[in-house]
């Protein structure tokens, strides 16, 4: 199985969330993956994002339920509370550069998706 960028990863790190026609477009689901709640987002053009579910400034765990659009070229959600954007790229928030939400490895499989391991934030990959 490949993962982001081509990279090979193992299938046992990947747990199935449903399939990619389960989330609507503009859309997300949440799912529990290895115990933390995970905010999975399709976009218009049918890309597949993994965030972290919780709103750190609601602190409440809603992101899934968030808006989602573009922001010029950048793919983001908006929080359903305080309406706080993050990027669906990186989970750094467009509104305030001090708060970033944790990312995950998506993949797309005959149809299903799968999500993997927390990504290492920017910070900690340089």
């Amino acid at each position: 199985m490949s993962g982001r960028a081509g990279v090979e990863v193992s299938a046992a790190a990947y747990t199935l969330v449903c399939g990619l026609d389960r989330i609507p477009r503009e859309g997300g689901v949440c799912a529990l993956v290895d115990g933390a709640a995970v905010a999975v987002f399709r976009t218009y053009d049918d890309e597949v994002f993994a965030l972290g579910n919780y709103d750190p400034f609601s602190r409440a765990s809603v992101l899934a339920r968030g808006i989602v659009g573009t922001r010029g070229e950048v793919p983001f959600v908006a929080s359903p509370m305080h309406k706080q954007a993050f990027d669906l790229r990186t989970g750094q928030c467009l509104d305030d550069a001090a708060v970033r939400v944790p990312t995950y490895d998506v993949a797309v499989r005959d149809g299903a998706v799968l999500v993997g391991p927390a990504r290492e934030s920017p910070e900690e990959g340089t």
